[in-house]
């Protein structure tokens, strides 16, 4: 999985980014979804913008013209499924407590026809309910840094009850034991974000489901090999 793009080549989350992460062989790409002054989603990581404007106050034609919309960067993904992460964050500018950006992404998504095609995160477990509750179709998945053993079970038993399909752990403190109680309860594994060779031949020994890195072009020819 692509993290924003293939952004080790070119600027993260562009049509740029996709289109190379495309050529690269990609099978799926993840990308970030915000909202501007004017309600209109679009893709870019950080609140702001490089000379610190921030994005929920600033109108999309006063945007760089680099930044997509998200029908523009899921146009140029044709071809792979998409990890679409809500960003609302409690410390950002545009933290929306209502979830409202949520019912705005599910519209979107269902608009396109394609469902099957997309999976929607978020570190915060009020907007994927909040996902789910607008659009129960279109798979969800919870991103977290880490899951402590002693709460591994519960934790996943949660979001099974909620209704979620994924959880996106950080590489780093991923455990054979949590990808098998995953899978036990049918969750997928989605892990992020490695760049290390060495840890994707790990990873994909413990039988994650994906491996989202900022090298898509390394991460196939490493699995290839050890496959």
């Amino acid at each position: 999985m692509a993290h924003r793009g293939a952004s080790r080549a070119e600027r993260e989350n562009t049509l740029a980014a996709f289109t190379r992460a495309a050529e690269m062989g990609a099978d799926a790409v993840e990308l970030d979804v915000r909202r501007t002054a004017e309600n209109l989603l679009v893709v870019h990581h950080d609140p702001h913008v490089a000379d610190g404007r921030a994005i929920v106050r600033t109108s999309r034609m006063q945007l760089p013209p680099e930044v997509p919309t998200l029908d523009e960067a899921l146009d140029a993904c044709r071809g792979m499924w998409v990890n679409v992460e809500i960003k609302n964050d409690e410390s950002e500018p545009d933290f929306d407590p209502s979830d409202d950006i949520a019912v705005a992404v599910a519209h979107a998504l269902l608009d396109r026809n394609e469902g099957d095609r997309f999976l929607v995160s978020s570190f915060r477990r009020q907007t994927i309910d909040r996902f789910r509750a607008a659009s129960p179709a279109i798979a969800t998945a919870w991103l977290t840094p880490g899951i402590a053993p002693d709460d591994i079970d519960s934790t996943l038993d949660a979001l099974c009850a909620a209704g979620h399909r994924a959880v996106h752990p950080w590489f780093g403190l991923v455990t054979d034991r949590l990808v098998r109680a995953a899978h036990e309860r049918g969750l997928m594994v989605n892990v992020w974000t490695c760049d290390d060779p060495a840890k994707m031949v790990e990873l994909s020994g413990f039988g994650v489901d994906g491996i989202c890195t900022n090298v898509p072009d390394v991460a196939l020819t490493t699995l290839v090999r050890s496959a």
